[in-house]
């Protein structure tokens, strides 16, 4: 039997490949982005009481309601905002999920998307197999910055969407205050949509204020703003996130959402909603993150990498422009053979496999971990 495939130009994910070539070779992993340290044992055990409980069910398709109670409380305490958690948060099964949801949700085919590239992977084939077409921006090099200018010159009678991810993956780039500015002329008195991927929103460093879409009303409202408990907890398998909007725009990502999934799982909801009553919960874990990202920058210093900027994220780019003249994709297969290191190439996160050679490191890993790569890479 044959079927005409919807992502004809789409293969196995670049994490995938690199994490394989790690287990092969058995090389430190610091390619794909998931910390190798337990989670809080007090978010397990209270997992494990929400089943002993009872919560073992189906939970309401919007998701716990006490959990988009404290989600709200979050966002006003954070942020200053008034969320309805009945008619404006849905728990999803994790953020790129909520990516997905929204973007099927509003597009239809020919529409256009506005995508910052380098991107995550799973923006440009979202859009695609929904018929629309992305219209790619590059960030500009070397600090990753949105040029606004291109984005104006991009703008078309159908445009129905801007892609932004702050902190940024791969990059770890953050928005400012003045990309706010940017972004708010350019779509006041338009169709246009926003989609926010703030999945990394507590990992931000070095005193930046974290400019979500929840912090303007006027942006909100015609937003879908995605979030992760993985990121948040470290527990990347839960998958399980959320997204908010505005009452009208969340009614019809439900509509889709409804039939993809339903209902995410209860016992880790009802433990999510008493545990995101501690604050410090989430409020530390910057602090807790950029340590490691400064022990790790610390190390590299040993190295002839090149760091890049980080302000948030769990990565850090570095250019390698001392060591090799090889592409990214080459070197990166070589480092994993060879010194036992595994990484991402930015390059794939271009859909021109754009090089500016630069290699993409996960920092959230335990101390020993981080030790040994580099001692690895202190010898390339």
């Amino acid at each position: 039997m044959r079927i005409t495939s919807k992502l004809p130009d789409t293969g196995t994910t670049i994490f995938s490949v690199m994490s394989a070539l790690a287990a092969q070779h058995q090389a430190v992993n610091l390619g794909q982005g998931f910390p190798d340290f337990p989670m809080n044992a007090a978010l397990v055990a209270r997992v494990n009481e929400a089943m002993q409980q009872g919560f073992n069910q189906y939970a309401p398709m919007q998701g716990h309601m006490l959990l988009r109670e404290v989600l709200a409380e979050k966002a006003a305490y954070l942020y200053g905002s008034r969320i309805d958690p009945d008619t404006q948060i849905t728990i999803t099964p994790g953020g790129t999920y909520g990516i997905y949801t929204a973007i099927t949700t509003v597009l239809h085919p020919g529409d256009e998307v506005i995508v910052f590239q380098p991107c995550y992977d799973s923006y440009i084939p979202n859009i695609r197999v929904n018929g629309a077409i992305p219209v790619l921006v590059d960030l500009q090099f070397p600090e990753y910055r949105i040029d606004w200018e291109a984005v104006k010159r991009s703008i078309t009678s159908r445009t129905r969407m801007i892609m932004l991810n702050t902190p940024h993956n791969p990059t770890g780039a953050v928005l400012s205050a003045e990309d706010i500015e940017q972004l708010r002329a350019i779509v006041t008195g338009t169709p246009i949509l926003i989609l926010s991927d703030e999945v990394y929103e507590h990992l931000i460093y070095d005193n930046i204020p974290h400019q979500s879409m929840l912090r303007y009303p006027d942006l909100l409202e015609r937003s879908f703003v995605t979030f992760s408990f993985g990121k948040l907890y470290h527990c990347t398998g839960w998958k399980l996130g959320y997204c908010v909007s505005s009452p009208a725009l969340m009614q019809e990502f439900r509509k889709v959402h409804q039939y993809n999934c339903f209902s995410c799982h209860t016992p880790s909801q009802v433990a999510l909603a008493s545990f995101l009553q501690e604050k410090d919960s989430y409020l530390q874990l910057s602090g807790f993150m950029q340590a490691k990202r400064d022990y790790f920058a610390q190390l590299m210093g040993h190295t002839r990498f090149t760091p890049l900027a980080s302000h948030g994220s769990y990565f850090q780019c570095y250019q390698y422009h001392r060591i090799s003249d090889e592409g990214a994709a080459d070197f990166a297969v070589r480092l994993t053979k060879e010194a036992g290191v595994a990484t991402v190439p930015v390059s794939a996160f271009y859909q021109s496999g754009k090089d500016h050679r630069v290699l993409r490191f996960c920092f959230a890993k335990k101390e020993e971990t981080l030790q040994k790569a580099v001692e690895q890479l202190m010898k390339v």
